[in-house]
């Protein structure tokens, strides 16, 4: 029997998609308890255009995170931190201050999460940080640490 999946079920498959189960997991399982059901033509032809729906606005999602991206990479983000006169700052320059700093220079917020940092950085100089945006875009930018006064 094929149903379409209304949540995601482990070990099937994710909301949305059709799938091809046996008539006794689906009538005893999956349809009681409000996790499928069974496909009709309509439901196939809904399904299509949700696909497509989705299909679009990852694309356009995609399409915005490349622009911003580039955005991004054409600027040296400037970070100032307290730091000693030999260059070595008294705190560390983390993914979420990095965060802050896109987020003010691209007036959205943005996730820490998003930051690809190995370590923290604790001298003064210009790092080359990875970044991820939504829709499977990843690319570097580079951030400048300065001291402080």
């Amino acid at each position: 029997m094929k149903v379409i999946l209304l949540t995601d079920v482990s070990k099937l498959g994710k909301k949305g998609e059709i799938k091809e189960v046996s008539d006794g997991y689906a009538r005893n399982f999956l349809i009681p308890r409000g996790l499928a059901k069974e496909l009709n033509e309509g439901d196939l032809k809904h399904y299509q255009k949700e696909k497509e729906l989705q299909r679009k606005r990852l694309e356009r999602t995609k399409e915005e995170s490349e622009k911003k991206l580039s955005e991004l990479t054409k600027k040296k983000l400037v970070i100032k931190a307290k730091a000693g006169s030999a260059g070595k700052l008294y705190g560390a320059i983390t993914s979420a201050d990095i965060a802050e700093v896109i987020s003010k220079e691209t007036g959205e917020e943005f996730d820490k999460k998003n930051v690809e940092l190995e370590g923290h950085i604790k001298e003064v100089g210009i790092y080359e940080v990875g970044i991820k945006l939504p829709g499977g875009v990843k690319g570097k930018i580079k951030i400048e640490v300065i001291p402080e006064g």
